[in-house]
């Protein structure tokens, strides 16, 4: 039988049965004879794009290995991956192995499976197997988080937990809608270790996020070793906002973010916001400044103060030398070039940076994307630009991008009152800002990036991103309680078909994600829009 597409209604449907159940279970003890059922197929986030659930469940236990082809070193990457997951809850050895077989977990890469794309996958479960094949290796890989997902919450538990982990049964086909999923983390306004990068890193990482990109310079600090301009980190990186001891990574550090990342098969994209939000540069520079003056580092919030001096060639000269030092670490596709809020620069001055500075990113082989104001100037072919109005807006504003969309450039959307992830749920949030509003869960999901700005081709859009600005986020906890539950609701619209966007149904699904988070010892907002499992 071949697999259908599942509506909204039916999957509603299938989800207040399958949360009845799960509420009919908890009163009811379970006797030996009848161990839990299994996650039903397809309730996980982001919503698969084709569900076909029956049969038989499979049931990974003692003996289960981890089948790959010999050949495939990719897919056995992906393997030890999904071992190295399940093994300290499981309490199973979980070999991985290139020995033949039709049993266990079987991780395939096919070169016939082209529909699947780069990023798609097919997960079967029956009661011998769960196969997952893909035609690229980082479809295995969202192919594994689709799996996860499929076992109880307590299989994140880094201790032995009773079982059984059992994957329900039927067929998974899936591909996302968009090619960009992104997550933005602020690493200026507050410094962010190596290792906290890496545990937000592995939070994206489940909900099928592909793309980090890195804010790595603003007015308050600059986080990146740049060998031909030292004081840039010596000095400028120095600080944060209230003053604290600030922070940068060397060159090995943020290629060790990169090689982490990479195995998790996200691309970093890193942001030098120009020519406006860099105090600490023109702090570490005097040359930066138009009157030869350092001004003193920057703790502050305020934004649009600062600008690169635009006539001078030195500007052009730390501008090369950054990109290029910068683009040799970074092999991933796109380079930041940021361009918002330079209310400091008058309209003919930033043309004129623009016009300079695109050039010098496709110099050393790497595709800009600005903030939507590099619309107004002009975008270089192939250029994308970042959407981050909202619904105060003005419409000359997004006229000025569409306009742009409809030439040829790509847009990723990051609406401030929904996508802005550092925005605060309500007045009580504890961190945040509200300039936008306040974005509860539901209005963070409750809009589609097809159509959400009006005029701009389907075409035009690239994909979706949630930033994460810091200017009163400081660590690990306060992170994680702003991204979550927001964060997966912008994986879903970036991954899922339109046709399954539904707050209904996704709140069901969303609310089975907590006893994951709780098993991961991660931070939340437990949304009073959600109804989430008694503790």
């Amino acid at each position: 039988m071949r697999p259908h597409r599942t509506t909204p209604r039916l999957l509603g449907a299938l989800l207040l049965v399958a949360a009845a159940g799960f509420s009919c279970l908890a009163a009811a003890p379970q006797s030996a004879a009848r161990p839990a059922a299994p996650v039903p197929l397809g309730q996980v986030v982001p919503a698969p794009a084709k569900v076909q659930a029956g049969g038989a469940p499979y049931e990974i236990d003692a003996r289960t290995r981890i089948r790959v082809e010999d050949d495939s070193r990719a897919a056995r990457r992906v393997g030890e991956q999904l071992a190295a997951l399940l093994r300290p809850a499981t309490g199973h050895r979980l070999p991985v192995t290139d020995d033949e077989g039709r049993d266990g977990i079987r991780l395939r890469l096919s070169g016939k499976a082209r529909e699947l794309g780069s990023e798609g996958y097919r997960l079967r479960s029956g009661p011998r197997s769960v196969t997952i094949t893909a035609h690229k290796d980082a479809g295995l890989f969202r192919g594994v988080q689709t799996l996860r997902q499929q076992l109880p919450p307590k299989v994140e538990k880094r201790t032995k937990q009773t079982g059984p982990w059992r994957v329900a049964g039927g067929t998974v086909e899936d591909t996302p809608r968009f090619e960009y999923r992104g997550a933005m983390l602020d690493v200026s306004r507050h410094f962010f270790t190596v290792e906290q990068v890496k545990r937000y890193i592995d939070q994206m990482a489940m909900y099928k996020i592909n793309k980090l990109h890195l804010h790595l310079s603003d007015d308050q600090g600059w986080r990146i070793a740049i060998d031909s301009w030292p004081n840039l980190t010596k000095h400028g990186g120095s600080t944060q906002v209230g003053g604290g001891p600030g922070g940068f990574y060397t060159k090995e550090e943020y290629k060790e973010i990169v090689a982490y990342a990479s195995d998790r098969f996200l691309e970093v994209i890193p942001e030098i916001d120009m020519p406006g939000h860099t105090n600490a540069a023109l702090s570490s520079y005097a040359e930066l400044n138009c009157d030869g003056v350092a001004p003193p580092l920057y703790t502050g919030t305020e934004v649009g103060f600062s600008s690169l001096c635009v006539p001078k060639e030195v500007t052009y000269d730390f501008v090369d030398d950054v990109v290029r030092e910068i683009a040799a670490l970074t092999p991933g596709r796109y380079l930041h070039i940021g361009g918002d809020e330079a209310h400091s620069t008058s309209h003919e001055d930033y043309v004129t940076f623009m016009e300079r500075v695109q050039p010098v990113v496709a110099k050393y082989g790497k595709t800009v994307i600005g903030w939507h104001q590099l619309t107004g100037a002009k975008p270089a072919p192939g250029a994308v630009a970042q959407y981050w109005g909202y619904d105060k807006t003005g419409q000359a504003e997004r006229d000025q991008v569409v306009n742009a969309a409809k030439s040829g450039t790509r847009l990723v959307l990051s609406p401030a009152d929904r996508a802005y992830i550092d925005m605060k749920y309500n007045p009580q949030t504890p961190y945040g800002l509200s300039w936008a509003g306040y974005v509860e869960v539901d209005r963070s999901y409750d809009w589609d990036p097809g159509t959400y700005l009006a005029g701009a081709p389907e075409e035009s859009i690239l994909g979706v991103e949630a930033p994460l600005w810091s200017e009163n986020v400081s660590e690990s906890a306060h992170i994680e309680y702003m991204a979550f539950p927001r964060l997966p609701g912008i994986a879903e619209l970036g991954w899922s078909p339109a046709s399954t966007h539904d707050w209904d149904t996704y709140k069901v699904r969303l609310a089975e994600q907590g006893p994951r988070w709780d098993a991961l010892g991660m931070n939340y907002y437990r949304s009073p829009k959600v109804p989430w499992p008694a503790a």
